[in-house]
């Protein structure tokens, strides 16, 4: 499937219409889930209404690793099979995975604040998540210093697989190592123990950032394609020749 798909012509075809749908996705499901956070569910019988930042804060964090195991799994495609669509797809996710990064950071600042007492600790998971934030811009920094497009894949490709290492040590500081965060509370073998009024807006927002960074990894990737594209219009159009030039700028004058 995906080799169906790395033909750029049939990857836009997709693109054009997946796009403004995951946008409207998005839009629906982003609704939903700010007006139950907001007034469907309860406030917490310990951290009262502060609680709501949960459903900014968590599908952030889920869609912080998401990203940068997508990049990671589109650059080992990349690596493989040398699809240059890979890269690109790998490259548009960047900075999306940045920012929801960014954002499970300023939220769980926000939220840590009531809940602990202080806006940052070393704790093992937002120090981990800080290394993620870390590994985003140095990946978007390799894209960026290296003018060889194709060197710059080769080392974006090696760095994306290598920083995966750190995935599983966010996922799991909180079993591995003394937390402030609590131990996971909805992807459990026994099932989740947050109540449903919760759990349907989160998941609604979860669902929503997915529908979001879809819809900007599209984007990206087609917007690449457009200037590749644009680049070797200009390479192939034919340069006036010098004599003809010359009477041109003759007859100016």
């Amino acid at each position: 499937m995906f080799s169906h798909f790395s033909n750029p012509a049939k990857f836009e075809a997709l693109a054009n219409r997946v796009g403004p749908a995951s946008f409207v996705v998005f839009a629906v499901l982003a609704t939903i889930g700010v007006i139950m956070g907001l007034f469907v569910a309860p406030e917490d019988y310990q951290q009262g209404d502060s609680v709501r930042i949960m459903f900014v804060h968590v599908p952030a964090a889920w869609m912080a690793l998401a990203s940068f195991s997508f990049i990671a799994t589109m650059s080992f495609i990349g690596f493989i099979w040398r699809h240059n669509l890979a890269d690109l797809a790998a490259r548009s996710a960047a900075a999306p995975g940045a920012a929801f990064t960014a954002l499970a950071l300023f939220t769980g600042a926000v939220w840590g604040k009531p809940t602990w007492g202080a806006w940052w600790v070393w704790d093992a998971r937002l120090t981990s998540v800080l290394v993620l934030f870390f590994l985003y811009l140095g990946y978007m920094a390799i894209w960026q210093s290296v003018q060889d497009q194709t060197k710059a894949a080769r080392f974006a490709r090696i760095f994306a697989m290598v920083g995966a290492i750190n995935i599983p040590i966010v996922k799991f500081s909180v079993d591995w190592w003394n937390s402030l965060h609590q131990p996971a509370s909805v992807f459990r073998a026994d099932g989740p123990t947050i109540h449903s009024s919760m759990l349907i807006p989160l998941f609604a927002m979860a669902l929503a950032y997915t529908a979001l960074f879809t819809w900007m990894v599209l984007a990206g990737v087609r917007a690449d394609l457009i200037e590749t594209r644009l680049e070797k219009r200009q390479l192939r159009k034919p340069s006036r020749p010098v004599g003809e030039a010359e009477q041109i700028e003759g007859v100016n004058t």
